[in-house]
């Protein structure tokens, strides 16, 4: 058996994760779907995020309307998703850039021009208010790192209670991702002075469209 194999074997073998976790710290749980959903908006608020709620058949209507009333004409979309439809019907008559092929094709569009990009999330995390995206060739990761503004739309019954929950219901012990990014909030750094700043490296805004299940 190689390292590698017998690392995953210990790792596969945990029956219950964190139950060793020092000083009897224990990630958080919510009671219900209400509480889950109460303590992911209240932290991903906390970190400056902005909150759109909308249902499967007002998407595109409101994400629209928040488009219009912020100004935002040009933006990058990928390649498939649940809501590819209700996110392209929502840029109409807007500028849109579908990012394909090689990035050096369309990379100056994204830096120079683009003001939002919008992506799909996997899930979220309740416990940090944090978004957790799969990206792929459809939708690059760039999508939500280089555009002053990232929009990302989350299923509400997604959120899970924690990382180890996230992990559990996406089964990724059988089928782990290959490239994971995990959002919780817009960019932010103080490095100089300590002074907080927004948008260092990377967006500066961050929309959560939050399509509720009905």
């Amino acid at each position: 058996m190689t390292s590698k194999e017998a690392i995953l074997s210990r790792l596969r073998g945990a029956a219950t994760p964190m139950a060793h976790a020092p000083h009897g710290w224990q990630p958080w749980r919510g009671a219900d779907d209400g509480a889950r959903r109460e303590r992911f908006l209240g932290m991903i608020r906390a970190s400056h995020a902005e909150i759109l709620t909308v249902t499967e058949a007002t998407l595109a209507r409101d994400l629209a309307a928040w488009l219009d009333g912020e100004q935002i004409q040009t933006l990058a979309c990928g390649q498939g998703g649940r809501w590819q439809e209700a996110a392209l019907a929502a840029c109409a008559g807007r500028s849109v850039l579908t990012p394909s092929g090689e990035f050096a094709n369309w990379k100056d569009e994204l830096f120079d021009v683009c003001q939002a990009g919008i992506t799909h999330c996997a899930g979220a995390i309740a416990d940090t208010g944090t978004l957790v995206l799969l990206p792929d060739g459809g939708e690059p990761r760039t999508l939500s790192l280089v555009p002053p503004c990232h929009i990302a739309m989350l299923a509400a019954s997604t959120i899970a209670d924690n990382l180890a929950g996230l992990v559990a219901a996406g089964r990724w012990q059988q089928a782990m991702p290959t490239n994971l990014l995990l959002v919780s909030g817009p960019s932010k750094t103080a490095d100089i002075q300590q002074t907080l700043a927004y948008g260092a490296h990377g967006p500066s805004r961050l929309l959560v469209v939050l399509v509720e299940d009905c």
